[in-house]
């Protein structure tokens, strides 16, 4: 496997956030994607107002964009969010979308960041979720 996740010891524990502090990996080829947000293949806007929703829908487009790359989440080794006036107390929210599909595409915990901005590129985006990954 080309990519190892880890919590290194004198580091807050990040399990129940799913993300590690530290990704180590080994392959050769590099995978960027570029930031998705919650748009269907239509280009329809899904789960207007719902953080959850898309957060989930985000993730499942992150999906199609790693696999057409010949990548999975096990491949993942970083992830970035920008979410929408983001505030401490909505991390529940953005926590319940990563679970409804994280069984579902088998995301793995990789090391995030989440970055609060006032505005996305289109009224009513609230979360854009970027991947780079390592495969081979």
């Amino acid at each position: 496997m080309p990519v190892t996740l880890i919590n290194p010891a004198g580091l807050l524990n990040t399990d129940a956030l799913r993300y590690r502090q530290v990704a180590i990996a080994t392959g050769t080829r590099q995978v960027h994607i570029a930031g998705q947000v919650a748009y269907d293949a239509n280009g329809q806007l899904v789960a207007r107002g719902d953080l959850a929703g898309q957060v989930a829908q985000a993730f499942r487009n992150v999906a199609i964009a790693l696999a057409a790359a010949g990548a999975t989440f096990s491949d993942v080794v970083r992830l970035t969010f920008y979410v929408v006036d983001w505030k401490r107390e909505m991390i529940s929210d953005f926590l319940a979308g990563i679970e409804q599909v994280a069984e579902e595409l088998k995301i793995k915990p990789a090391p995030a960041s989440l970055i609060g901005v006032s505005v996305l590129f289109e009224p009513g985006v609230l979360v854009e979720i970027e991947a780079t990954a390592v495969v081979g």
